[in-house]
């Protein structure tokens, strides 16, 4: 089976905070998983996302086995975002990974 992967990568000076933010947020209808490099979830089936802090960067990263669940991921996770740091600007730009 083929996975489809996007990532986008969002400069911001509090990526951990809006790493809780977003989890907290879409963790009411999926429950995330925290490890060491930062939160996961399994949406439907093959889908999943992950959000992972970095210093100034805040990383998310969705799979889906389709193109239209992966779309829908990255306007679910990317859309949250943007709505949380609309005053530090925040822009979520994606980028489809080759397979």
């Amino acid at each position: 089976m083929t996975t489809l992967t996007s990532r986008a990568d969002v400069r911001t000076d509090a990526p951990a905070r809006y790493a809780k933010q977003l989890v907290s947020h879409l963790g009411r209808k999926a429950t995330f998983t925290q490890d060491a490099d930062g939160a996961w979830v399994t949406v439907v089936g093959e889908a999943r996302g992950r959000i992972v802090v970095g210093d100034g960067v805040l990383t998310l990263l969705v799979e889906a086995p389709d193109t239209e669940t992966l779309t829908r991921l990255e306007q679910a996770f990317g859309g949250h975002l943007e709505r949380f740091g609309t005053r530090a600007e925040l822009a979520v730009s994606w980028e489809r990974v080759p397979a």
